[in-house]
């Protein structure tokens, strides 16, 4: 928890313990990772960043550089803490330190430290050292929050002092680095000038000129390398300027400068040069091609050089080794891995002797350098020769080897560019950093070049002829085996081809598969739905009415006398109007079942039982019409009854008038008489009602008469949806067969696939069970017509 207080001072109130607590972190966090990680997670980054900006950023004083010294300690070589640093957007908040105004006049020692100490904290971030997938990271971050712009605007900007503008040039240097996003930006930075130029013109003409600043000239070319690092776009570019066809006199260009550079009287100049040329070709052999096509006017009259050609005729003009080991180094590279490019320097007769030459003599301590590099260059040679030049073949610069120097005093003086003591300092690291002009010979990429060859090229020459032989022989066994090889991947790729057709093929049958087993489930789900339809239809037909209670009239003889009699009677007309009204009710219900049958028969088209429905309503009317009769048949008994009702009241009066004497018998014949014009009136009321009854019954069979002509327009209708059910059993007969042909096709496709090798999914259970269940349903259709 000490680490934590101590992170407390910082947002002390009180300046002097603020200032104090900083001093302290610093002392803590140097060399110590451990605690560097708890500083950075006890939110250091955020609270020294706002102390920054509170204090002025740049143009802040002692605390903002005590601040970013801290800030240096807990991101130099800290992984963790960088990408803590990146993940939490504090790579933005750097942008606002570079905002530089037009009056660059009078900057305050102070302000230039802080300037320099911000520029650090930039490249600790992208430094090469870093792992590539960080660097990459920040530099795309930066790029995006416009700090790589404001970089490029210092870089542009007129009276920056020289240290600040070195140190910028730095920054945006390793910023730009092997990321293609910032390098295509960096090419397109022009100059404030008239007329505008590109950034990188101005840059090469302050590296070419010797009046600039050594350091200067040296960020400058390490610029250049880190812009041409992994960008073969910005190569071609380059190579683009110095080829014939592109150049344009009215211009400075990048290439023309670095030409310039190359021969001029300036060491320095040439040696950067050099350098600069040969990243603009490294491992590129389209550039390294496309150079040899540049050709150089020397004087007036003569006929133009190749720069290839004039490279070496400086080397053999016995220049500054500075200016010799940078030509050297650019011809080892641009030759090194390009056939064409080693047959055009061997075909200048002058130069294996030139190579020889420097590499027998025994020379002082400073020409040993040049001795190594001219044992590389002709090592390259005679590596990468190709034969076609009958007089330098490998066995015969081999060959001139062996008796003019030997082989082991060439192997001798090729070590010595790796024995130099410079060497090992360019190889550290890739920025060209060195104490005095006169050290600068070696550059870092070239020492990657020289690790590569110098073991090849000692087996090179040590070979002997037999051993080439050989090596030829085993080389062309590998051309035959890589012929056959090339045959058998030809092979594998039609089979491929093929293959893939045939999968298309699957693919496409799979497609119409699903698509025919789709329509056959729609089908199916369509002939279900007419199912249930079917179903509810015979639901609501099946419920039929109970059949009619039958009343039965009793058939004993009634006494017209008796007031029981003629009640009996009254109660057997009342059930026959309700007999009637329920059959007038049951009429109805027929009536509306009908109509339901006509709206609901085209739904059912397709159902093949819908004889049996029309079969059943035929019985139900049958049965109807009989309740009919039977009801016709209860009115006429009741007319029998009535008749002889009527009967035994005259047969009563006439036997009232025979005995007339006694007066009890004419009191008993009035109260009879009485009784019977009562009996009279019920019996025309009885025969009003058997009236209606009978106008009833007529009406009732002209429903029936209706209904019996809808059954026969129910049968008809009939016919047509059996006839539609024929025809849809038909389609889904045509649907199986051609399912079936389906089903073959991809089984036929299947078995070539497995004999091609391909593993296929077995699916013939899931087409077997696909089969059962549609003989299943055709089963089930069958049993149900």
């Amino acid at each position: 928890m000490g680490v934590s207080r101590l992170m407390d001072l910082l947002a002390d109130s009180r300046e002097v313990i603020r200032n104090d607590g900083l001093l302290l972190l610093q002392q803590l966090t140097k060399s110590n990772a451990a605690i560097q990680k708890i500083v950075a997670f006890e939110n250091a980054f955020e609270r020294l960043l706002d102390i920054i900006t509170e204090e002025g950023s740049s143009d802040g004083g002692i605390v903002v550089e005590d601040c970013l010294l801290l800030l240096l300690n807990l991101l130099k070589n800290n992984s963790s803490n960088q990408n803590f640093f990146k993940e939490g957007s504090y790579i933005q908040r750097m942008k606002p330190w570079f905002e530089v105004g037009d009056d660059n006049s009078g900057w305050s020692a102070q302000k230039v430290t802080n300037l320099h100490l911000m520029l650090q904290l930039v490249r600790v971030m992208v430094s090469p050292v870093n792992s590539p997938g960080a660097t990459a990271s920040c530099q795309k971050s930066m790029y995006q929050c416009g700090l790589l712009q404001q970089l490029c605007t210092i870089l542009m900007a007129t009276g920056v002092p020289a240290d600040i503008l070195t140190e910028t040039i730095n920054t945006v240097s390793e910023v730009i680095r092997g990321s293609q996003v910032n390098q295509d930006y960096f090419a397109s930075v022009n100059a404030p000038s008239n007329p505008p130029r590109p950034a990188i013109v101005v840059l090469l003409m302050s590296m070419v000129n010797e009046r600039q600043p050594f350091v200067l000239r040296c960020a400058v070319l390490y610029c250049f390398q880190c812009f041409l690092y992994k960008n073969q776009k910005g190569q071609g570019e380059i190579v683009a300027t110095l080829l014939p066809s592109t150049i344009d006199a009215n211009s400075i260009s990048a290439g023309q400068l670095l030409c310039g550079g190359l021969f001029s009287a300036d060491s320095l100049s040439n040696w950067c040069a050099a350098v600069a040329l040969a990243h603009a070709l490294q491992d590129n052999l389209t550039q390294k091609e496309q150079l040899l096509r540049v050709q150089l006017a020397t004087s007036l009259g003569k006929p133009p050089v190749s720069l290839l050609q004039q490279c070496t005729n400086i080397l053999s003009q016995g220049s500054k080794v500075q200016t010799r080991v940078g030509l050297l180094m650019l011809l080892c590279t641009w030759i090194s891995n390009c056939p064409i490019a080693v047959t055009h320097f061997l075909h200048n007769q002058e130069n294996v002797p030139f190579l020889m030459a420097q590499i027998s003599e025994n020379l002082g301590e400073d020409e040993r350098l040049v001795q190594g590099l001219c044992a590389l260059l002709l090592g390259i040679c005679i590596y990468h020769n190709d034969n076609s030049l009958e007089n330098y073949t490998k066995e015969k610069l081999k060959q001139l080897i062996e008796k003019r120097i030997g082989k082991e005093n060439f192997v001798e003086k090729l070590g010595f560019i790796t024995k130099h003591e410079l060497y090992s300092r360019a190889a550290q690291k890739p920025q060209p950093v060195f104490p005095s002009p006169e050290q600068m010979l070696f550059d870092h990429e070239f020492t990657k070049l020289v690790k590569e060859l110098e073991g090849i090229i000692t087996k090179a020459v040590h070979k002997s002829s037999e051993e080439e032989k050989k090596e030829e022989e085993v080389k062309k066994t590998l051309e035959q085996h890589d012929n056959i090889v090339t045959q058998y991947k030809e092979l594998i790729r039609e089979q491929d081809s093929q293959i893939q057709e045939l999968k298309e093929q699957v693919s496409s049958m799979s497609s119409q598969n699903e698509q025919l087993q789709v329509t056959v489930t729609q089908q199916l789900s369509q002939i279900q739905q007419h199912k249930d339809q079917y179903n509810i239809l015979k639901l609501k037909l099946g419920k039929d009415n109970q059949s009619q209670m039958n009343s039965q009239v009793d058939g004993s003889q009634v006494n017209g006398l008796q007031t029981e009699e003629v009640a009996q009677l009254r109660e057997e007309l009342e059930e026959l109007r309700k007999q009637h009204t329920l059959l007038q009710t049951q009429l109805t219900e027929k009536d509306t079942l009908i109509s339901n049958l006509r709206s609901e028969t085209p739904q059912i088209a397709e159902d093949s039982a819908a004889e049996s429905n029309n079969t059943e309503l035929l019985q139900e009317l049958e049965a109807l019409r009989s309740q009919v009769q039977s009801q016709t048949a209860e009115i006429m008994q009741m007319k029998t009854e009535r008749e002889e009702l009527l009967k035994r009241n005259e047969a009563m009066s006439s036997d009232a008038a025979c005995s007339s004497d006694d007066l009890a018998d004419s009191a008993k014949m009035a109260e009879l008489e009485s009784r019977l014009t009562a009996q009279m009136a019920a019996t025309e009321r009885l025969k009003a009602e058997a009236k209606s009854l009978s106008e009833s019954r007529a009406e009732l069979e002209q429903q029936l008469a209706s209904a019996t002509s809808t059954v026969a327009i129910l049968q008809t209708e009939k016919g047509k949806l059996q006839t539609e059910v024929q025809e849809s059993k038909k389609e889904q007969d045509d649907l199986l067969m051609l399912l079936a042909d389906q089903d073959q096709k991809i089984h036929s496709l299947k078995q070539k696939l497995k004999d091609l090798g391909e593993t296929v999914d077995d699916e013939d259970d899931l087409d077997t069970r696909d089969q059962t269940d549609d003989d299943y349903e055709e089963d089930e259709d069958e049993d149900e017509d």
